[in-house]
Order: structure tokens, then C-alpha cells, then sequence
């Protein structure tokens, strides 16, 4: 176990790197409107500039993660936020959509590795009984983030423009890379490192599993999130000045939920797993039929934000099934996330596009959030594989927790 230094002030360090991503990542789903209305484009184009984003994700954080094995975390992590930081700079700068779809990619790129690399630095400073509860810290920069960053940055767009959104992830970013630079324990690097080792985990049955339950299972909150702003707007008539509050009561949601949740998955992980993808099914298929009431939508929207917790629950699975390819398949993890938040507001947009209007979007997420998985070997003992779909598996399964898997 490293201890270079108290570990509150290095899960604080990683924590504010989580803030900031969590800021662009959920901002820009915000701040859509204001971009489509600068740029005269239509709401399906501008979905595009969060695929985009997504997709730096995906590609950015398998291959950083491999080519740079043999790193060390620290020095990992310091490159990675100041590309994020050069990246939203030069979003904040972009003079047309076609460089702005190009500086999200290039933003998304250190995403899923930094948060991986994060994730692992944060167990490894506490006790291994305190692990997802550490792993949930540095989440829940990104959860504060919801509350803080996109509600700011939400109501920048509208008095100055979007393009202050992007200036505030830069300077949070570079914050990130002094307190890493003044926090974060140098880790050296494991003798079993290597790009070889690393990419073990795209033969691992159980990593899979585990990174399909959070492709899948996501994908019903970011098909609601990204088009919440125009929900409100649109069915449940809100006054502007009344979205932020609700979008601060979904990183509200996602707060309690990464702040309670871990506690009781250091207990029971995999169950706790599976309880939250049926929490999510409910509050999603709820949806629909109660956005046109504020109240009633507010505290649905609140609901929803607790399925965020499920990413730190998935996070120390990996660590748990990964052996040796450890980095690789904590990044894997952000990449199924945003995997999620390609697939939600793509298929949300293929709903609003066949006229089924924004309640449909709720429609969508549940099969989504249900979480269904069939013939997938789970890596479990003989007898239990190949078991059936996402949370029903889970919770008939409660030896699939940590130390057995």
C-alpha cells in the first residue's frame, strides 16, 4: 500500500481531475442548445459534438493505457489532464462546428485513462477494505460536478456563451495538474507491467461481462440526461431560470448515490450491482409519465442520478477480475461508460427523429438500464456460468462478490 502522503489529499487531487471532467462531460449536454442556436445547426447534428467526445473515450483510453504500461502513474496522470486541459481550450476556441466535433475528440481522449489510472491510485492509498469507497472519492468529483460545474456552466451559456463553459474545465484542469504534482505518490511501475499483459483483459470473460453490464446499463441515464434541458423546456414548460436547480438535483442524486452505495458494495458488491440496475429500469420507465410535472419530474430526475453510482461499483469488479491487466481494464470501464453515452442519446435521437417526442426518451433508457445480458461466461465457478441476464444474474448470484470472482 503507498503512503507518500495522507491519503485524503491525494484522493482530493484526483477527485478535482474527476470534477473537471465530470464538468465538460455533462456540460455539454447543457450547453447543446446554445451551440446549436451559434452555430445554426440542427439538434441531431449537434448530438454529434458529444459522440464525438465519446469517442476520443473509447479510442483514447485502450490505447494510452497499453502504449504507456510501463509509465509510471503519476507522470501518467500529469500528461493526461494537461492534454484534457489543451483540449477545452481549444473547444473554448473553436471557430466552427467541424474543429469543435475535432477538439471534443481530442478532449475525450485522456478520459477513460485518467479516471482508470485515478481509480487505482485511490485504492491503492487506503485499506483494501475501503477500496470502493475510495474509488466512489474520486467519482464523486465527478458528481459534484452535477451539482457545481454544469449548473455554472449551464447558466454562462446563457448570460455569456458557451464558449465559457469550455474556459472553466481548462482552468480546473490545470488546478488538477498542480495538486497531482504536489499530492499524488509516485507509484514506480509494477514488474509485471506490460502492453502484452495489459491487453489480457480483452480475454478476460469476467472483465467483459462486467464492461457490458456498464455499456448497457448506462445508456438509459444519458438517453434521459442529454435531452433533459429540452424535456423541461419542451413538455414540462419550465422557466430557464429553473433548469439548472433540476439539473443540480440529478448531481445530487449521483453525489448520495456514490457516497452511500459503496458502503454497502464493499460488503456485498455484485448484488449491490444488481439492485441498482433494477432501481434504474423503475425510475426510467417512470419517466415518461411524469414529465410534464415539475415536482414529480424533479424528484424522478434525482432517482435517476443515483444510477450513476453503479460506475464506481463496476470500477472495483474490475480490479477484482482483472489480474494482472489492471489499468487497462479500469480504463475499460470509462470506455464502456461513454460507450453508454454514445448509444442513450443516439437511440434517443432516433426516437425524437420518428416523431415519439421527448417522454420517448425514457421509453428508450429502459431496456437499457434493465441491464440484459444472455451467453455471457461470467468467470464464475463451474455451475454458475452462462447464467442468465445483467441484475437478475446478479442478485441470484451473491457469491459473485470480491475475493470470489
Amino acid at each position: 500500500m503507498v503512503r507518500h502522503t495522507h491519503p485524503v489529499l491525494v484522493l482530493l487531487a484526483l477527485a478535482t481531475g474527476g470534477f473537471a471532467i465530470g464538468t465538460t462531460e455533462f456540460a455539454t449536454m447543457s450547453l447543446l442548445p446554445f451551440i446549436q442556436h451559434d452555430m445554426s445547426i440542427s439538434p441531431a447534428t449537434a448530438s454529434h459534438i458529444i459522440s464525438a467526445y465519446a469517442l476520443g473515450v473509447v479510442i483514447g483510453a485502450p490505447v494510452i493505457t497499453v502504449l504507456a504500461a510501463r509509465i509510471d502513474r503519476k507522470w501518467l496522470l500529469l500528461a493526461l489532464m494537461t492534454l484534457f486541459a489543451l483540449g477545452n481550450g481549444l473547444s473554448a476556441l473553436a471557430p466552427d462546428y467541424g474543429w469543435l466535433v475535432l477538439f471534443r475528440f481530442l478532449s475525450g481522449l485522456p478520459h477513460g485513462a485518467y479516471f482508470g489510472l485515478a481509480a487505482l491510485m485511490a485504492a491503492s492509498v487506503v485499506a483494501s477494505g475501503k477500496r470502493t469507497r475510495a474509488v466512489g472519492m474520486v467519482m464523486l468529483g465527478l458528481t459534484v460536478a452535477t451539482i457545481v460545474g454544469v449548473p455554472l456552466a449551464t447558466w454562462l451559456g446563457h448570460v455569456a456563451g458557451w464558449r465559457w463553459g469550455y474556459w472553466v474545465v481548462t482552468t480546473l484542469a490545470l488546478l488538477t495538474v498542480v495538486l497531482i504534482a504536489l499530492f499524488a505518490p509516485k507509484t514506480g511501475v509494477a514488474s509485471e507491467s506490460s502492453a502484452k499483459g495489459e491487453l489480457r483483459a480483452l480475454g478476460n470473460s469476467a472483465v467483459l461481462l462486467t464492461l457490458a453490464i456498464g455499456a448497457i446499463g448506462f445508456g438509459g441515464m444519458f438517453a434521459v440526461y442529454t435531452y433533459l434541458t429540452s424535456t423541461l423546456d419542451e413538455v414540462t414548460h419550465m422557466s430557464p431560470e429553473l433548469m439548472p436547480l433540476v439539473l443540480a438535483v440529478f448531481g445530487f442524486g449521483m453525489t448520495i448515490g456514490n457516497v452511500i452505495l459503496p458502503r454497502f458494495a464493499d460488503r456485498s458488491l455484485m448484488p449491490t450491482a444488481g439492485a441498482l440496475l433494477i432501481w434504474s429500469a423503475v425510475v426510467l420507465g417512470i419517466f415518461p409519465l411524469v414529465a410534464d410535472n415539475p415536482w414529480l419530474v424533479t424528484i424522478d430526475v434525482f432517482c435517476i442520478g443515483i444510477c450513476g453510482a453503479l460506475g464506481t461499483i463496476l470500477q472495483t469488479r474490475l480490479m477484482d477480475v482483472a489480474g494482472e491487466a489492471q489499468n487497462l481494464a479500469a480504463a475499460l470501464n470509462h470506455v464502456a461508460f461513454n460507450m453508454a453515452n454514445a448509444l442513450g442519446p443516439w437511440l434517443a435521437g432516433l426516437s425524437l427523429a420518428m416523431g415519439f417526442g421527448y417522454r420517448s426518451t425514457g421509453v428508450v433508457g429502459l431496456p437499457a438500464g434493465a441491464g440484459r445480458f444472455r451467453d455471457l461466461d461470467t468467470g464464475a465457478p463451474p455451475g454458475e456460468a452462462h447464467a442468465g441476464g445483467g441484475a437478475g444474474f446478479l442478485i441470484r448470484h451473491p457469491t459473485m462478490t470480491r475475493g470470489n470472482a
